[in-house]
């Protein structure tokens, strides 16, 4: 069975959101499975796989989270992310439903770190995920 794709407008989002400084890279996941329906920015394993190691989108001083410096930017394989990611969704919509019922549910996750922040955006059949640099104290 085929994956429904998004609309052109969340396209269309999801290509500005990816050229907006610090942005390392977004995804669009199936709501119901996790699985990966759009990406840019992250390398994935078919990227990989064909030998591939700039992720799309970046300038290429940038291979695979790991600046020229050889320093570690947070980021890992798509894969990965759309994994972690997803399961942290199922978390907290299970943490909603015993807290205020299940009439109630979560509109937008955000996790920061030291290295990155996630904003996680919701929706009835996709969740928007947007990976950026923490912004200096």
């Amino acid at each position: 069975m085929q994956q429904p794709s998004p609309s052109e407008e969340t396209a269309n989002l999801l290509a500005r959101l990816s050229n907006r400084p610090g942005v390392q890279g977004t995804l669009i996941l199936s709501r119901d499975t996790g699985t990966i329906v759009r990406s840019s920015g992250l390398v994935t394993e078919e990227e990989e796989v064909e030998g591939e190691v700039v992720p799309p989108g970046s300038s290429g001083g940038q291979t695979n989270g790991v600046d020229n410096e050889g320093k570690n930017k947070g980021t890992r394989k798509a894969e990965d992310v759309a994994r972690l990611v997803w399961k942290f969704v199922q978390s907290a919509g299970t943490m909603v439903e015993e807290l205020n019922g299940e009439s109630d549910e979560a509109k937008l996750l955000r996790v920061r770190t030291k290295k990155n922040e996630l904003v996680v955006v919701p929706d009835s059949k996709f969740l928007l995920v947007v990976i950026h640099d923490t912004p200096p104290a």
